[in-house]
């Protein structure tokens, strides 16, 4: 924004006038207008606008927006009415550390190296030399002159051991010009820590629940982010004091990218008791399943018995204890949402709600992350913009991956031009504006277990190898039209030959690109 808008805006927040508050947002309203109406981009330095990244941790799609759960993630509901929710969108690595790192680089984890959770600060550009000057999705708005800030985990950082170390773990940190790493108790926390998983004594890939009384919400790390992100938000809407010749905020007048950490629900799940009163255990569901015998070994990995070890009581309580977690989550969102409503922000801020990658609660017998099933892989993706208001409330359909959001946000703010030319992703713009909901050629490819294993999604098709030669019955073919939960595997019906040979061929190309993104 110019400096003159800025002190416009700056004034409006502080005088009570309502008549200047109403011409500056319509004045903010007619610019999105404009831009959705001819090409879509910003002026740089004139309408620039802020960008509220939130990335919650293991969430997968039972929330609100995505199924009928009346009152669940009301605050996500909200969000979800005033933006675009892609319904189909898929991480690249169904593990925290390399999805995150694959997100902020644009790149897939076999090209950007990340394939494993790294706590070392650096990521990707201090893994892979060749990518040293290569700027993270913030980074790359840093350079453009905004202010950006971290609030907790958005790289890789360890849970629980982590927050209680108040650790930054992989983070990358020329991204920000402000970064804050949450301490908090987690399973030190005040209330009773339950193991559900005889099995597993890790408490960051256990399950373990904890419900801490009502009024310690303040204790936890995901209010202790959503406050401090708050903060932040109150730092830049605040007037400076005049003629003041102290140190005061960080480029001052810019636009902010303010990227917000929530951990919830991963493990361990810690909610208030307001939250776990909402999920009695004994109406939980614990998922039907079909294992026929052409599912490979290696898809089942993850199943209860060889890992957690949970009853029937703890498989319901884990379940419970998620939705709580989930219902925690959320409610962080409305206190976020809330501030950038009062502080006038709403207008001039682009939203994005995301999961890092989905969570398996039983489906399959399987449990937890870094599976291939859809479950496993398929996220929540929200995106808000100002002025797109013929679209909010819609749903996207077409295929999208995680990597897609950097270019996405590139040419939102109209620095196509400057837009880094190895990023591996595809703007979704056009579907944003409603000019093109689907894409018959688009599908998203998604790794585990250090790049020797993979699945492709397609229109109709999921894909999925374990190893790199097919063939060996190591491979898994599901029709989405008529198998949404994934359940016949076709890979081996003779019928399906020709579907068979064709998603191979996808396959093959997707995993050469993955691979040699920076040949």
């Amino acid at each position: 924004m110019s400096n003159r808008l800025n002190i416009m805006i700056n004034n409006s927040r502080i005088n009570s006038s309502s008549i200047v508050s109403t011409i500056i947002k319509a004045v903010l309203f007619c610019f999105f207008i404009f831009n959705l109406s001819a090409p879509y981009s910003y002026a740089a330095d004139t309408k620039r606008p802020n960008i509220l990244l939130i990335v919650s941790d293991d969430l997968n799609t039972r929330i609100g927006p995505y199924m009928d759960i009346d009152k669940h993630t009301p605050n996500l509901d909200k969000l979800a009415s005033k933006g675009v929710q892609f319904t189909r969108a898929y991480c690249q690595f169904p593990l925290c550390g390399p999805s995150r790192a694959s997100l902020m680089s644009g790149l897939y984890p076999e090209t950007n190296g990340i394939l494993n959770n790294i706590d070392k600060p650096g990521s990707y550009r201090k893994e892979n030399p060749s990518l040293a000057n290569h700027p993270s999705m913030a980074g790359f708005f840093r350079e453009q002159g905004y202010f950006t800030a971290r609030i907790s985990k958005i790289f890789h950082m360890g849970i629980p051991g982590g927050i209680e170390r108040g650790e930054p773990g992989g983070d990358e940190p020329d991204s920000w010009d402000y970064a804050y790493n949450v301490l908090a108790p987690e399973t030190l926390g005040p209330g009773n820590l339950e193991l559900l998983s005889p099995k597993n004594r890790h408490y960051g890939s256990n399950f373990a629940r904890m419900i801490i009384p009502d009024g310690m919400e303040g204790t936890q790390a995901d209010y202790m982010a959503a406050s401090q992100a708050i903060a932040i938000l109150e730092n830049r809407a605040g007037k400076l004091p005049e003629g003041g010749t102290n140190k005061q905020r960080l480029k001052n007048g810019a636009p902010f990218f303010l990227a917000v950490g929530f951990i919830r629900p991963h493990v361990p799940l810690i909610a208030p008791e307001n939250c776990f009163s909402q999920y009695p255990e004994n109406e939980m569901t614990v998922p039907s399943f079909v294992i026929k015998d052409n599912v490979p070994e290696q898809a089942l990995r993850r199943q209860n018995d060889k890992i957690w070890g949970m009853n029937e009581i703890q498989k319901r309580r884990t379940i419970s204890s998620y939705m709580a977690s989930v219902r925690f989550m959320d409610q962080q969102v409305g206190r976020l949402l809330d501030a950038l409503d009062r502080l006038n922000f709403r207008e001039e801020t682009i939203v994005i709600f995301l999961s890092d990658h989905g969570y398996n609660l039983g489906e399959h017998d399987c449990w937890s992350k870094v599976s291939l099933w859809e479950g496993s892989v398929r996220v929540p993706l929200i995106i808000s913009v100002p002025g797109n208001e013929n679209n909010y409330g819609s749903k996207c359909s077409s295929i999208t991956e995680l990597i897609d959001l950097y270019p996405t946000l590139v040419e939102l703010c109209g620095y196509s031009q400057l837009q880094p030319e190895i990023l591996q992703g595809t703007s979704l713009v056009d579907r944003i504006k409603g000019i093109s909901n689907n894409r018959s050629d688009k599908h998203a490819f998604t790794i585990s277990y250090q790049g020797k294993d993979a699945s492709l999604r397609t229109e109709k098709w999921r894909y999925t190898r374990w190893g790199d030669a097919s063939g060996m019955n190591n491979e898994e073919l599901y029709d989405h039209n008529n198998d949404p939960e994934e359940h016949i595997n076709l890979a081996d019906n003779p019928e399906y030959e020709n579907v068979i040979k064709k998603m191979r061929e996808q396959f093959d190309q997707a995993r050469t690109k993955a691979r040699s993104g920076l040949l």
